[in-house]
Formats: structure tokens, sequence, C-alpha cells
């Protein structure tokens, strides 16, 4: 996707490639620093397992929504890997920061387009992110064995790391979509706090969002929110197949396409408008 703005030349590709291991070397500065951050994401986690093992108790059900205490333990930590997938801390604040404080200029003076440089930065940061996560996440999925049903088979692998792409993409356009409100906002900062709160709420990290009913749950299930979290973990418990895996994967990648055009967009309208003040 990402490609659409880098010409497949030779010279291009191994621009871009210098830029993403130089994104890799500086994630890898502060490496003590960046592997706390990483354990510290998994805390959340735990509390989550005794949130709903007390509303379990509570209530006395074996089941709420379809979903078992079980489930919802295996739920969270696979919504955890999606998040960490889709999740772009300081993305969006950092663009709109650019912009206001007219560093962007640099990426009109140079031969290097912003969305795909910030892209390459991001895909470093994940790869950095899972070289450090991997053992801690082998480890926690390894000790909550017991509350999955086994590995799921090969064509909803396939889906479930496809959707998990998707959503890390999907999650990088929405983040950039939102800083480039900094065009026409001086001042986004209010905004994007409310807009991360619904990201978090309504992808489903916090519930799975087919718990919510009527008119409300359909609407949510129309927004590419749950992509970020929600799809992904579903597809893994099987909780989606058949022709409803189908039809979500041709939605989220439609939402994808969508998404990069309204990025773009934004970006050379925003350019055009942009009086090159700040520093």
């Amino acid at each position: 996707m990402a490609a659409a703005a880098i010409h497949a030349s030779p010279s291009k590709l191994k621009t871009w490639w210098t830029i993403l291991r130089i994104c890799i070397e500086e994630r890898l500065v502060y490496r003590g620093d960046f592997a706390l951050g990483t354990l510290m994401r998994f805390l959340p986690l735990v509390t989550q397992v005794f949130l709903w093992s007390a509303v379990f108790a509570g209530t006395k059900q074996q089941e709420i929504a379809g979903y078992s205490y079980r489930d919802f333990v295996a739920y969270y930590l696979l919504t955890n890997v999606a998040r960490a997938f889709s999740s772009m801390p300081g993305l969006a604040t950092g663009i709109a920061r650019q912009v206001r404080g007219g560093e962007i200029k640099k990426f009109l003076i140079q031969p290097v387009d912003m969305v795909g440089f910030l892209l390459l930065s991001r895909v470093a940061h994940k790869l950095v992110y899972y070289g450090v996560a991997l053992a801690p996440f082998a480890l926690v999925f390894y000790l909550c064995r017991g509350f999955f049903n086994g590995w799921p088979d090969a064509a909803t692998m396939t889906a479930f790391v496809a959707s998990l792409l998707m959503g890390f993409l999907i999650g990088f356009y929405m983040e950039a979509l939102m800083g480039m409100l900094g065009f026409w906002m001086l001042e986004v900062s209010s905004l994007l706090f409310v807009f991360i709160l619904f990201t978090f709420f309504f992808s489903g990290h916090m519930f799975p969002i087919d718990m919510l009913s009527g008119w409300l749950g359909w609407f949510f299930r129309q927004m590419p929110f749950q992509y970020l979290a929600y799809f992904p973990a579903a597809i893994f418990l099987g909780k989606i197949s058949g022709p409803d895996l189908a039809w979500g994967l041709a939605v989220e990648f439609a939402w994808l396409i969508a998404l990069i055009i309204a990025c773009r967009t934004a970006f050379h309208y925003g350019v055009k408008r942009y009086a090159g003040y700040g520093g």
C-alpha cells in the first residue's frame, strides 16, 4: 500500500531501505528505556483478567454475550497482539506539532515523501517492538494456553495475519489523517485526545464490540475501529468465519484504501494552504 508513493527504481528502493535502517537504529539507541516501556504494556492485561474474573464471579453466569471467562482471557491476549500492530502512539500529535512548529518544511524541500517516511519509521518501530516483546508474548501465551482451544486452521491463521497487517496500515493512515488536521487547525490536542479515547473504546480493546446491541452496535461494526483490535481477535477465536470472514476482510481492505486516499488528499491540500510559519 505504501508503495503507491514510492517509485520502484533501484535508487529509490535503496533510499527507502536506508531510511528504514536508520529508523531501526534510532529505536535501538535507548534500548533499556524501550524494553522497559514494552514490558510495562503487559500490565493492563493483568488488570483486565482480574476485572472480568470479578464480573463473572459477581454475575455467576457461565457466558456473557456468548463469551465464557476463558474466551475473555483469550480475547484480551489477542487484542493486545492486534493493538501492538495497530497502535501509533505519538504519530498524530507529532505531525500536528511539526506543522505548527514549521518542521514540516524539511519534507517540502527534500525529495522525500513525508507519509512514506513516517510509514517506514513506524515499520521500524514495530520491528524493534516485536523483537523485544516476542519472548514476553510467547511466555504469556504459553502460561495462558489453557484458555485457548488450540491453534486455528491454516486458512483462519492466514486471515488472522492478513487482518493484523491491514490493521497496522489502517491504524497508521487513520492517525496520520488526524494529525494532518493541523494544516487547518492550529491546536488539535483536545480533538486528538477525544479521538484516542473513542478509538480505544470502540476498537474492542475494552470489551468485544459484538456485546453492543441495537443501532449502536450496528453502527460501530461498520466503522474501521473494529479492525484495530476486535476483528483479528474474533477471527482467531472462530467468532467470525465463512462468508462473514471473507466479507469482513473485503470491508477492511476497502477501509484501508479509503483511508490511504483520504490521507493523501489531506496532505496534498494541506501543503497547498501551508504558510511556512514556525521555526
